[in-house]
Order: C-alpha cells, then structure tokens, then sequence
C-alpha cells in the first residue's frame, strides 16, 4: 500500500497547476504528493488534437504557473507545442508525474483517508484533486435511426483532420468552437457539408474583456454549486467572430439547420420530410467530465452535478475537483489548482509544509 498526504489524477494543466502549487508550498513530489496520469506521455488533452489545430489557431491558451511558454511557432501542431512545453514544465519543475496510470475508483477507507485504486497499485491519501478532464468521455448524443446509418460515424475526440473528407457529403453536428473549426476546414475538401445545431448559434462580436469573462464563468459557477451538471463556458460567452468564420459565413457554409429528428440508412431526416444525403456524420457534440472513478463516493447530488464551493466538493472537502465547470479554461484551472492546494493543507493530519529549498526557489524564480 502506497501511502500520500496528496494524490493529484491527471497532469494536464489542472493537473500540473496543482502539483506546481503543491511543490511551491514545500511537499516533495513522490512522497508527500503523487501525480498519476492515464496519458501515454506529457500534453494532457492538446496531444490528441487534429494535426491541422495548429498552435496559432489555439483559442484562449494560457501558461502553466511558473513558467512561460514562448518562441512557439504557430505554425506547428498545438499537439506537438504544448506537449513538449508540458513535458519541459514536469522536468524543471521535477513534478515526477507516473504515467501511464489507469484510476478505476475512489473509495471512504473508513479511516479519515481515501483509498485509490489503480493499474499502479492501490494508494491510500488524505486529499485527492482530480483533474482528470473530459477528453476520455466523448459525448454521443442519441438520435432515432443512428444504428441504421450506412456511413461512416465519428467524434470531434477521432476528427483525423479534413483530408479524410475529401469528397464526401458531410453532416457535422454541433455549436462549439471544435464544430466550427472541423466544418470550415472539411468545406474545403469536401462534396458537400451541413451544419446541424440543437440551439441556434450565438457568435460573438468585438472585444470579451474581464468583465464579461467573469460574468459568463460566474453562471457556470451557479450551476456547479447548485449540484447541477456544468455547462461549457463557451455555451454562456458564445463564439468568437473571426475573419475566417465571415468569410465562411459569406461562403454559406455557417449556414445552420435545427437539429434532425432521426438518421436514416442514406443521411439524416427532419419530421417536416426534409432530409439530407451524406456519407459521414461527424459528431463535434462535445465531453462530459471523466469522473466516474469517484462514483464509489456517491459525490453527486439529486440535479445530477456534484456540488462545489470553489473546486471543493461539499460532500466530501477531502475532494476538489479542478479542470471542472468553472474552472474548465486553462486560466480558470490554475487558478483553481493554487486554491485546491490552500485548502487540501488545511485539512486535518496534513504535513506542515517545509521551506522551499534554495535551489528550487532559484528554479521557481527564473522561470517566472
């Protein structure tokens, strides 16, 4: 039995805010605190992106903690980028993360500590932050006739990027960023492409300052401390107009239906007899958060959410959740990790936190 004062599962930039933050206030990594991440290697989410995401294409990046991010050329992959910017951070920091580490559940030991069991062994720690994400939970919205289709069906969390649409008839379903990103690159290559959304899409013009930021990301806040499931923040804030969405909006290809009401063997169908032939559907509809090794613990409330105050789940203070509702943004996860860690350490049988050593406060302090 492996035993922690603090488990951190995911190391994407929630992840990796909270470790920084937990080594800034003197626990040693492998220790007093473990990181386990079910990815392959460094980059959390990004290093599955498209290979046309590229880095200058990103929307709203923000830097880990500590250190900066910069010379990257915005004209290769974002996966490729913040991968090897992720994987630089763990090693100046020495963050230590073990992966690739699979979580199956979170149990109550009964005792005051929480036991965690893993592909790496059981562990058993007094506080756990999550930051396990979305990317491995895809939504798949179900739609009458969707087994019937003859096509080929597919998620924004496989989208191979457009040269796989060369020529077909593509229906892309969504009205997210990643939605209209994949439709205006597909339109490029493909026969034909319509645009599907259940709500019509609201795009954003001019300037999103502080203000509106902290207004959208508060409504998301309400929904999660309510106990209800969160909404992305983009469905509050809506997309950013760009020059390339104008002209593509100028081209048709922004042109949006209502969502259809079933899928036939040849495309999709509305019940006022319209239909759509195509030969993909690609399904930009979104993640749901990748927590279901916490269901042992029975966090969630009647709404369907988990309630919390901050990223503390009020069920149980010795979870936090961070990467989660309002803190889904990358500015809004290190954020959120630095108020996790102040609060795990204040919890009962915590170690006091040691003095920073010199030398990694000489590390902390040139790379800010």
């Amino acid at each position: 039995m492996n035993e922690v004062a603090v488990l951190v599962v995911g190391a994407g930039q929630a992840g990796l805010s909270s470790a920084y933050h937990l080594r800034r206030r003197g626990l040693r990594p492998g220790t007093d605190f473990v990181v386990l991440d079910h990815a392959p290697q460094p980059g959390g989410a990004w290093q599955h992106r498209w290979p046309t995401l590229t880095y200058g294409r990103v929307h709203g990046m923000h830097a880990l903690p500590g250190m900066e991010l910069t010379g990257a050329d915005p004209d290769r992959p974002s996966s490729e980028v913040i991968g090897a910017y992720f994987a630089d951070y763990e090693r100046t920091f020495a963050l230590a993360v073990r992966r690739p580490v699979h979580v199956r559940s979170v149990r109550d030991a009964g005792d005051g500590t929480l036991l965690v069991e893993s592909s790496a062994g059981e562990w058993r720690t007094r506080a756990l932050i999550n930051a396990t994400g979305t990317w491995d939970r895809p939504f798949w919205p179900r739609v009458p006739g969707q087994e019937t289709f003859r096509g080929r069906q597919l998620h924004t969390a496989g989208y191979p990027g457009p040269d796989a649409f060369a020529d077909r008839s593509v229906v892309v379903v969504g009205g997210g960023t990643s939605a209209v990103q994949h439709l205006m690159e597909i339109a490029e290559v493909a026969a034909a492409t319509t645009w599907v959304t259940r709500r019509p899409p609201l795009f954003r013009e001019g300037g999103f300052g502080e203000v509106q930021g902290r207004a959208a990301v508060a409504l998301v806040e309400d929904r999660v401390r309510r106990g209800l499931p969160p909404r992305s923040v983009v469905s509050v804030t809506g997309l950013p107009m760009t020059e390339a969405m104008h002209r593509a909006r100028e081209r048709g290809v922004l042109d949006r239906l209502p969502m259809f009401d079933r899928v036939t063997p040849e495309g999709v169908a509305w019940a006022d007899g319209r239909a759509v032939a195509a030969d993909t559907l690609l399904w930009a509809t979104g993640f749901r958060a990748a927590i279901d090794h916490l269901a042992p613990l029975r966090l969630r409330e009647p709404g369907g959410g988990i309630r919390l105050d901050g990223s503390r789940v009020v069920r149980d203070p010795r979870v936090h959740l961070v990467g989660y509702g309002p803190s889904a943004s990358t500015i809004g996860a290190n954020r959120a990790g630095r108020a996790a860690v102040h609060d795990v350490l204040a919890l009962p049988g915590m170690p006091a936190p040691a003095a920073i050593s010199p030398r990694i406060e000489d590390t902390l302090s040139t790379k800010r």
